[in-house]
């Protein structure tokens, strides 16, 4: 039997299961924080979740366990286990493979609001870039994006450089407003550059993660 890297992190004494031996599994975006679903768990399903390193869940419908993924092959690949304050709850990091967690084949079960269907909400750097993202498929003569984009290297990497001198510039006066403001522009120019070269947010991410183990 292998052993999971998460096994640690997870007192199985120590849950606590409700009056149906049930504990709720709120399942993440190990990345970007993007809460993908939530979901039952009992002891066997979490087991095999850190035995297996890929979720398991409780069906209550059908009374049986179910791997995410087994017939669509989107698997979560799980990267942290933690529990909440009473034990009585489970936040689960994963890889979403696909990015599609919902059966409806959106990103999130959590796409609804008020009627509509929209993008569930992540760190604030990722949904900036999808609003980028968004402004390249679907070009609009007004958007100061489009514009950059549409004056490709040229204009994105010039106006990089000039933010990268405005942020050197405001740390050398110490002015903290204008030091994170200057950064934002900075980062936004970044992520046009990003989308430019077909270069995904999550590959910066996982970068940083790799780099910060």
């Amino acid at each position: 039997m292998s052993t999971s890297p998460f096994s640690h992190a997870i007192p199985m004494d120590k849950i606590r299961y409700n009056d149906q031996g049930l504990v709720p599994a709120i399942v993440q975006d190990y990345l970007d924080g993007t809460v993908l679903m939530m979901a039952w768990m009992n002891r066997e399903s979490l087991h095999k979740t850190l035995e297996t390193g890929r979720t398991w869940f409780w069906s209550r419908s059908r009374q049986a366990l179910w791997p995410k993924g087994e017939t669509s092959g989107h698997v979560q690949h799980v990267h942290s286990l933690r529990y909440d304050c009473d034990s009585d709850a489970l936040l689960i990091g994963v890889e979403q493979v696909g990015d599609i967690a919902c059966h409806t084949g959106e990103r999130s079960c959590f796409h609804q609001v008020e009627d509509q269907v929209m993008p569930p909400p992540a760190d604030t750097l990722s949904q900036v870039f999808a609003v980028i993202r968004d402004r390249q498929a679907h070009p609009n003569a007004d958007s100061y994006t489009c514009k950059l984009l549409a004056g490709g290297d040229n204009k994105i990497l010039k106006k990089i450089g000039e933010e990268a001198a405005e942020v050197v510039m405001a740390c050398k006066d110490d002015q903290p407003e204008e030091i994170a403001a200057e950064v934002a522009d900075l980062l936004y120019h970044t992520l046009v550059a990003l989308a430019h070269h077909q270069v995904d947010l999550k590959q910066v991410y996982r970068k940083l993660q790799s780099r910060r183990r």
